[in-house]
């Protein structure tokens, strides 16, 4: 378990009360869910959150949100994005919504629904993949990553953390690409079905989901040889005279990368970090491009990573790793690229160097490297390992929660946390801002 969430009245770090003994604290409200991911994840919050006495329904937007809604109540959005705006704010007043739950704020109909949120003074609750990675999911209060309220002051984090206890480890669950699998297979062919009724609704993914999650299955069925290039690939790599960098990729896809970042996708970010390498880095030097581990295949990166390296001169020292830990990966690599990926938290939890592309939430002087690229290879800045401690601990109390969103014990966990969270709504900033009044409050009156 990680350390519970602070008292809402005085930000104290105390252990969290059975449900049943906070009910009588909150009134009930009206909760509207937007798109979440593929899976029983979403379905099972709104579950919590109606047995708790709060009023749930859902908006959806194609059959496979349809499919995954099959209890509560729901309307189904059957127009185009430019008659969005009308029916949400019909809707919203004919059913006087106080909180939206959806997961992703960089969505097209969700950047709208946020928009409208705010000025009807409505809370939007976002979810999406964990800050720390792995076992957590991120849940803010009106937006996440480059649109979190969280600090970007690292003295911040020190003074909060001074009155925190050390968050304890939740148990490991290994990624369930087969559940991912399922649950998109499941979810396009949903769609796909009842595309008839929702004729102008366009994904945001880079594909329609049938498709990613046929993707997804027939990376499955090649692991085993992906398993033997990549032992191929980490034996060359361990070898190199001047060590070994690694870059992660992102999904193409990811917000992160077309929202947070200004590198013209996942695509340019790899040539760029590649010319830089070649130019600046010893030349006893490797670049080892980790393919994220659920990638659904759609952009063959064991083809483009080499072509890119050949058009930089480097053909011989860029390898592409499919499949492999990262977190071993990295425990012998002289330093991390990244656009800005969440799997950097472990590197610095690690004590590797890290270099930053793009905009993330652990970018801090003092815990990434604030000098270029092209000067990281040579002289890459560690983290200091003291901020990482601070900047965790703030972290698994205010926007943190334990679980994932595609296993069962995961998804358990996760809506456990979720329903303590969002029925204390208050951003991050908010958040350590309590933690430090009362830590400063205890220290006065010791």
């Amino acid at each position: 378990m990680i350390a519970p969430n602070p008292c809402p009245q005085t930000g104290d770090p105390i252990p969290e009360r059975a449900p049943v003994a906070v009910t009588p604290l909150f009134p009930r409200r009206r909760f509207l869910f937007l798109q979440g991911v593929p899976g029983p994840f979403l379905h099972g919050l709104g579950e919590a959150l109606a047995a708790r006495g709060h009023t749930v329904s859902r908006i959806n937007f194609n059959g496979g949100d349809r499919q995954a809604w099959p209890r509560l109540p729901s309307v189904d959005y059957r127009g185009d994005l430019p008659g969005w705006p009308g029916f949400l704010m019909q809707h919203v007043d004919a059913h006087r919504v106080t909180d939206i739950v959806l997961f992703g704020d960089c969505r097209p109909l969700h950047v709208i629904a946020i928009r409208i949120a705010r000025r009807a003074g409505i809370d939007v609750h976002v979810l999406e993949e964990g800050y720390l990675r792995p076992d957590f999911v991120t849940l803010e209060l009106g937006g996440v990553n480059g649109h979190s309220s969280l600090p970007r002051d690292p003295a911040v984090y020190r003074a909060a953390s001074a009155s925190l206890p050390e968050p304890a480890l939740p148990p490991h669950r290994p990624p369930r690409i087969g559940n991912r699998a399922r649950d998109c297979v499941v979810y396009g062919a949903a769609s796909l079905g009842l595309r008839h009724r929702f004729p102008f609704y366009q994904t945001h993914r880079g594909q329609p989901l049938l498709q990613e999650g046929l993707n997804h299955l027939r990376r499955a069925l090649g692991r085993r040889s992906a398993r033997r290039r990549s032992q191929d690939a980490l034996r060359q790599i361990h070898v190199a005279p001047d060590g070994f960098f690694v870059l992660p990729l992102q999904l193409h896809h990811d917000a992160q990368v077309t929202c947070h970042a200004d590198c013209k996708g996942m695509e340019a970010a790899l040539r760029t970090v590649i010319a830089s390498f070649a130019a600046h880095a010893s030349a006893g030097s490797v670049l080892a491009v980790k393919q994220h581990p659920l990638d659904d295949g759609a952009i063959a990166w064991r083809d483009l990573a080499p072509i890119f390296a050949r058009e930089s001169g480097v053909a011989d020292r860029v390898v592409v790793v499919e499949d492999c830990d990262l977190q071993a990966l990295l425990r012998r690599a002289r330093g991390m690229v990244t656009v800005n990926s969440t799997s950097a938290t472990v590197a610095l939890d690690l004590g590797i160097p890290v270099k930053v592309l793009g905009r993330a939430v652990y970018d801090l002087k003092g815990l990434t490297h604030q000098g270029t690229l092209d000067g990281f290879w040579q002289a890459p800045t560690r983290p200091d390992p003291t901020l990482f401690d601070a900047f965790r601990k703030v972290l698994a109390q205010t926007c943190l929660i334990e679980g994932d969103v595609f296993s069962r014990a995961g998804i358990a966990s996760a809506i456990a946390g979720a329903v303590r969270h969002i029925e204390t709504p208050r951003d991050a900033a908010a958040r350590i801002a309590a933690i430090i009044r009362h830590g400063t409050a205890v220290r006065a009156a010791s």
